[in-house]
């Protein structure tokens, strides 16, 4: 009877180790998500115009976008969902000075709220690239 008894508190104790592990798995945070940047040779307000035309010929939404801020963010409806996030801010020129007429950018997107990888907003960055060159 003794021995019962140990074999079950040893086996509920596995058993609670193994559930708790597996559960601890799936509530584990994803990866950070690192954007892709590019460098223009316009002004920050250029690109975010510009940025802005392209993702609403494209279907997208923009939920948010300030200039002041150099901020974009937009999403699209259809399956199965993804959501933008672009930073503008003036590059940096000669000696850390903010320089005119140059812009950096960095596009992050999500999908499901997990990050995707930066080579599937690569395409949207030439597609801007081309459209500030004309």
């Amino acid at each position: 009877m003794r021995r019962s008894k140990l074999t079950r508190t040893v086996l509920a104790a596995l058993l609670t180790l193994v559930l708790g592990a597996g559960l601890g798995g799936c509530a584990a945070t994803p990866s950070p998500a690192v954007p892709a940047t590019r460098t223009f040779a316009v002004a920050p307000a250029a690109v975010l115009e510009a940025s802005q035309a392209m993702l609403m010929e494209r279907g997208y939404v923009i939920r948010h976008a300030d200039v002041e801020l150099g901020r974009l963010e937009a999403v699209i409806a259809r399956w199965p969902g993804y959501r933008l996030h672009l930073e503008i801010e003036a590059a940096d020129g000669m000696n850390g000075e903010a320089s005119d007429g140059q812009s950096r950018l960095a596009m992050t997107a999500w999908r499901g709220g997990q990050p995707l990888p930066t080579s599937l907003v690569e395409p949207l960055l030439t597609e801007l690239s081309v459209r500030l060159d004309r």
